[in-house]
């Protein structure tokens, strides 16, 4: 949900915006997974080649012309540019009618065709949530697939999470209801938004997309993706937000990566040394202390011991039991090049032993 202008003023509005950007890129990661996955119930015939005809098929939401989208981003310039994620660019676009848009462009080495891209917004477009951002509409023309989505003004959740002027703005209490916020969006898209059917057991691409830090290790090394994929990235965002740290390019002299070093600390009964110090404060340790449960629940290494969303939103709320974690998903760089494993055309994997991300659209 759009922040009014008094938005910088009030800590509390700014979360409320930050929710929404984050749960929103988990969104379009998952609408990815169901179109790879070919189980959607959308009933939209894929077949035939792509016609100029066929770009002009009604897509049941806005179709911006190129031109617009060229001029509202000052010809894409890189001063525009928001940042990119494993599907391409993202850019600050203002419209002649003055409203600011984002607009993530689809890099054409994605592999995705235009049908598999038509099937994408008509999900997303049908994505009805407090916690996700909203698609305003897209552009296919000249070779080009774009998508627009409506404009968060206070950015995303890393531009204030590892700032440390802006971090000041989360205390535990705005922290704890991002992270409430983004399992409910997630919960959302595994289930109650019926995109889904079937099992969770997941399938197998060869494409794989995404942006390293939150990515599972079953989908970097093989390719294999399902909910629980979606659930380890979530446990990834949630250790971030408690210890204020980034998981990719974490730097300590005993560990390479934030989930080695958080199960450490809980291997040696030190778990709350992974609190923020700008948290220090804040009295409420027992809240603290379950969230980094449930996030290393949530990143162990094999997808069937990982909790659901639904489970999640129950722990969350202290409705659930937790059980002890398992040894966590390690990060793909930590292994030899030599010992990894190979793609699933037969050549060496060219994702990085790293971790991944949810699409960092903004």
């Amino acid at each position: 949900m759009p922040a009014s202008n008094r938005a910088n003023r009030h800590p509390v509005k700014i979360i409320v915006v930050i929710v929404a950007t984050i749960a929103g890129l988990c969104g379009v990661l998952l609408v990815s997974y169901c179109i790879c996955k070919g189980k959607m119930k959308s009933k939209v015939e894929t077949g035939g080649h792509d016609t100029d005809a066929s770009r002009e098929e009604d897509m049941d939401l806005p179709l911006f012309n190129l031109a617009t989208i060229s001029l509202a981003t000052q010809n894409f310039s890189i001063n525009m540019k928001l940042g990119e994620g494993g599907f391409g660019p993202v850019y600050k676009g203002t419209l002649e009618d003055g409203k600011n848009i984002a607009v993530k462009t689809l890099s054409k080495y994605s592999g995705q065709g235009l049908n598999e891209f038509k099937n994408e917004v008509k999900l997303i477009a049908k994505l009805q949530h407090r916690n996700l951002v909203k698609l305003l509409g897209c552009c296919i023309e000249d070779e080009e697939k774009i998508l627009i989505y409506e404009y968060m003004p206070n950015g995303s959740l890393d531009s204030f999470i590892f700032d440390q002027i802006r971090s000041n703005l989360l205390d535990w209490s705005k922290r704890f209801n991002i992270i409430c916020g983004v399992a409910r969006g997630l919960l959302y898209l595994h289930q109650d938004s019926r995109i889904f059917v079937g099992d969770e057991r997941g399938e197998t691409t060869k494409r794989i997309v995404g942006t390293y830090g939150y990515m599972a290790p079953e989908y970097a090394s093989y390719g294999l993706f399902s909910v629980k994929s979606d659930v380890f990235s979530f446990g990834i965002l949630l250790l971030e937000v408690i210890s204020g740290k980034k998981n990719r390019g974490f730097d300590h002299p005993q560990n390479q990566n934030l989930i080695g070093y958080a199960w450490r600390l809980w291997t040696e009964s030190r778990p709350l040394e992974l609190i923020d110090p700008l948290l220090k404060d804040s009295t409420n340790r027992p809240e603290m202390l379950r969230c980094i449960h449930i996030g290393l629940l949530c990143v162990q290494q094999s997808p069937e011991d990982r909790p659901t969303m639904s489970s999640v939103i129950l722990m969350l709320n202290g409705e659930s039991t937790l059980s002890q974690p398992k040894h966590p998903g390690l990060l793909i760089d930590m292994i030899p090049a030599a010992t990894r494993p190979p793609s699933s055309n037969g050549e060496p994997s060219s994702v990085k032993y790293s971790s991944i991300t949810l699409l960092e659209a903004r």
